[in-house]
């Protein structure tokens, strides 16, 4: 019998090895290894917050996957959607430290990753029905046309069973063959979505319009639900079907970390919130705190707070 679930996603983690020294990529000598991932970084965000939550991927059966599974169940993870993959690897990135705000550089060795090769072999019909909530990102959807399959099948398989569904565009051009290609595959899986949460600048790829507003009405149009956008240090900007539209100001930062994972963070916040029943707009200054909590720590996903520092 499978256990009930809050969320369920899909994606791709990877060992990180984040420096601990500024400076080139190539002549730090020291690192300290973590998870990586922006599905993982959100299910790690609802799991601390106490949500029961799932992550389907694929990881190799080798020290890196194994650290992977290891990272899961601290944070409580289910890993009953993962599989273990003796023929290919578990992808890493080298992560700089980065000063003064600035977004570090990342260099990924993810090609013919374990990930990579997720399949419809990998939707069970059991584990995924047990969920309330699907979420996707971009990324998984970039990593393979297999993956992409996969992504697309669990959305129309949720969608099917009233199930929600939340989709971050998490933008990674390098990852496919054209723009025209990455427009037309996201904009397919967002159309499918309850609540679509872009960033301004993937907003204007994917829509081709550059108003909030306008960008939102796309998404709306298509049927989805709700659209919030993050609009950077103006802080993001909400529009649903039923007429809500507004702007939630940012939280200010004084020491600015580590950038990346402050998008993932915001999505915790939206997403959580809304399965709880709050307002759009009480979700959406959720999503700007933990955003905010996530880029004063190093690291994609240690600055995500668990409910107890949430409500502080």
């Amino acid at each position: 019998m499978n256990t009930p679930l809050d969320v369920i996603t899909i994606g791709e983690a990877m060992a990180m090895f984040v420096a601990t020294e500024t400076g080139d990529l190539s002549d730090v000598e020291r690192f300290i290894k973590r998870v990586a991932g922006a599905e993982l970084n959100v299910a790690t965000g609802l799991a601390r917050l106490g949500l029961k939550v799932s992550w389907v991927s694929r990881v190799g059966n080798d020290s890196f996957g194994h650290f992977v599974l290891n990272s899961l169940k601290k944070e409580g993870i289910n890993t009953d959607g993962v599989t273990l993959d003796d023929r290919f690897a578990t992808g890493f990135q080298l992560k700089s430290k980065a000063e003064n705000g600035t977004d570090p550089i990342v260099e990924y060795f993810r090609k013919n990753s374990a990930a990579s090769h997720l399949s419809l072999d990998d939707y069970h019909p059991g584990h995924f029905s047990s969920a309330r909530h699907l979420h996707l990102s971009g990324v998984a959807a970039a990593l393979s046309a297999s993956s992409y399959e996969l992504l697309d099948h669990a959305a129309r398989m949720m969608k099917a069973q009233g199930k929600t569904l939340s989709f971050d565009p998490n933008l990674r051009p390098v990852l496919w063959n054209s723009e025209a290609e990455m427009v037309e595959k996201l904009n397919h899986l967002a159309f499918q979505a309850d609540w679509v949460l872009p960033g301004l600048k993937e907003g204007m790829i994917l829509t081709g319009h550059s108003d909030p507003q306008a960008i939102a009405d796309f998404y709306l149009d298509k049927g989805v639900k709700a659209v919030v956008i993050k609009t950077g240090a103006d802080g993001a900007w909400f529009k649903s079907t039923d007429g809500r539209q507004g702007c939630v100001p940012p939280v200010r930062v004084e020491n600015v970390v580590d950038t990346v994972g402050a998008g993932d963070g915001f999505a915790v916040g939206v997403i959580s919130a809304l399965l709880e029943g709050e307002t759009l707009e009480q979700a959406v200054t959720r999503g700007n705190k933990i955003g905010a909590l996530a880029i004063q720590v190093q690291g994609d996903s240690e600055g995500l707070p668990t409910r107890e520092q949430l409500n502080q």
